[in-house]
């Protein structure tokens, strides 16, 4: 699933291809779940001829602002993604709505499982659902004391607080097990039993880890070897980091979740 560094390595592509541009041709696929509440006719008629003056995103939602409203927003749910190309034969085989720029450049929106959603809005970051989204850490988390406070309210274990988007805008599983592994915290510990240094420590590594996935475009073999992502997935029992610590898979709130009891507390 796409989270926050996947999206942005998405929006930054999107940005170097139609940016500044004008669309001169837009298709669109029907597809009455992927287009929520307005057909693609009329994504195609609203979004021909208009310019790209930026494209923003807000945790995993991006859009684009246009010359003219209304502007197109996309969350890319669980398989969704943006592609760029010059040649139409090489459209994704899953597209659900291409953009060409006035440059000749493609960009397509893709998705195979149709958990995404692409929605034509006036205002896109004032209006659900990127307007019920919490901070992006990208963009800025609030101070240490005012994050512990926040926290301070949550009895829920503080992985799916984590996943809370109201909160933590674009946090996703990987993410959440990897700030909370280097910042040493278990994931079962309730959010409110977190202290100040705690909550200092866990969000210098969210915003660490974040950083980092998003300088590196969000390409995963090019993760520091020692971070919990390379070793966390599959199903043996006998996982182990680069330390060879042992990590547990369990469920936490309805996620599941990889961490080490040698390094959290």
């Amino acid at each position: 699933m796409p989270e926050l560094p996947d999206v942005e390595a998405a929006r930054r592509l999107a940005e170097r291809a139609l940016r500044g541009h004008r669309l001169v041709a837009v298709a669109a696929r029907r597809d009455p779940i992927v287009f929520a509440g307005v057909s693609p006719g009329r994504v195609t008629a609203t979004l021909r001829g208009r310019r790209v003056l930026a494209v923003r995103r807000r945790g995993k939602h991006l859009w684009l602002e246009l010359d003219r409203r209304p502007w197109p927003a996309f969350h890319f749910g669980m398989s969704g993604w943006l592609e760029t190309y010059p040649d139409p034969a090489d459209r994704p085989r899953y597209w659900k709505l291409e953009l060409v720029a006035d440059t000749g450049a493609r960009v397509a929106v893709s998705d195979t499982r149709r958990f995404g959603r692409i929605r034509l809005q006036h205002d896109p970051p004032h209006q659900p659902p990127i307007s019920d989204l919490g901070f992006d850490p990208l963009e800025g988390l609030p101070p240490p004391a005012e994050l512990a406070t926040l926290l301070a309210r949550r009895r829920a274990p503080i992985k799916p607080v984590l996943l809370d988007q109201s909160l933590f805008a674009g946090v996703g599983n990987w993410i959440a097990d990897e700030v909370l592994f280097q910042a040493g915290i278990r994931p079962h510990r309730p959010a409110a039993s977190l202290s100040v240094a705690e909550v200092r420590r866990l969000r210098e590594r969210l915003l660490a880890v974040v950083t980092k996935a998003v300088a590196v475009g969000a390409d995963s073999e090019r993760f520091p070897r020692s971070w919990l992502f390379h070793y966390r997935w599959g199903r043996s029992a006998d996982r182990r980091t680069w330390r060879a610590e042992r990590i547990v898979r369990e469920t936490i709130g309805g996620r599941t979740a990889a961490w080490v009891p040698s390094r959290q507390r």
